[in-house]
């Protein structure tokens, strides 16, 4: 887009038939929408290493936490929709998590099909010492409260147009 007057004079021209659903669009990098939220996630994550570094974490993992923390004990399943995630990409997390003491997995007595997660109290330890971290990386991107409000609800309605499109197209 530029900031230069339409060649009718100023007046908006019509919208097209579809809409304005379908345009050509740019094939320009910097202006795709993806590289934007790729490159963003990337700086984002980067900024959290150090941190989290210091609890031993890896972002997922901590994502994970963040989870258990939140719910309390919890299926697999339900963690891994809560991450939207698969099945497959959890487990070698929790595995992880479990290994170093942090979380605890065990089949449900209801359900032998189904396998709990919850956080151990050494998990619950690393939890106090977590509670830095979202205001820690705030201060570092200088963004206030109101700023990352708005930025993660219009994400959240990204991410929703950008699933209901998935699903429409069958992928």
């Amino acid at each position: 887009m530029t900031n230069e007057e339409p060649a009718d004079g100023g007046k908006a021209s019509e919208e097209p038939a579809d809409g304005g659903k379908a345009s050509k669009g740019s094939l320009l990098l910097d202006e795709q929408l993806c590289f934007a939220l790729y490159a963003a996630q990337r700086a984002v994550t980067a900024a959290y290493r150090p941190l989290l570094d210091e609890l031993g974490l890896t972002y997922p993992q901590y994502l994970v936490l963040l989870v258990l923390w939140e719910r309390g004990e919890t299926t697999v399943k339900e963690l891994a929709a809560a991450l939207r995630l698969d099945y497959g990409t959890v487990s070698p997390l929790l595995k992880r998590l479990e290994a170093a003491g942090l979380v605890r997995r065990e089949r449900s007595a209801r359900d032998e099909r189904s396998v709990l997660v919850a956080v151990t109290g050494e998990g619950e330890r690393l939890r106090e010492r977590a509670q830095c971290v979202p205001g820690t990386l705030l201060a570092a991107t200088g963004l206030g409260e109101p700023e990352v409000a708005r930025l993660r609800e219009e994400l959240w309605l990204l991410a929703g147009k950008a699933a209901a499109a998935a699903d429409r197209t069958g992928r």
